[in-house]
């Protein structure tokens, strides 16, 4: 039963630092003067992590983190797959065609945030 425990922990611990780095990420998003849309949009492709606009351009934001202690599993940024990739462009196609802007014009966006998380 302490494995489980151990697990839990760990897993809402994780699930805090990618609200964390979300929150940092629509933060500097709002502050460069982007329109942030949604958040955290789902279907059953898959999850968008933030929405925006700027300038009439439709941003899909990919959210990427990694704790400071974390720094030997690579950077955020390289923890993106081509499988990913796929599925966040999938998942883009999806909310375009619910929200009947299919023919807008799309760009994909990775904001990378390195959390300075104290290890325990």
């Amino acid at each position: 039963m302490r494995d489980d425990m151990n697990h839990i922990s760990r897993s809402d611990g994780r699930k805090a630092k990618g609200q964390l780095a979300e929150q940092a990420a629509a933060d500097y998003l709002f502050a460069h003067g982007y329109e942030i849309v949604e958040r955290n949009w789902r279907c059953r492709s898959g999850e968008i992590d933030i929405v925006a606009i700027q300038d009439d351009v439709i941003v899909i934001v990919e959210v990427r983190s990694r704790s400071s202690y974390a720094s030997s599993f690579g950077t955020p940024s390289e923890s993106i797959t081509a499988r990913k990739m796929k599925q966040v462009r999938d998942t883009a196609a999806v909310y375009l065609h619910h929200v009947r802007k299919s023919n807008a014009i799309v760009r994909f966006d990775v904001l990378a945030i390195t959390l300075n998380v104290m290890s325990h």
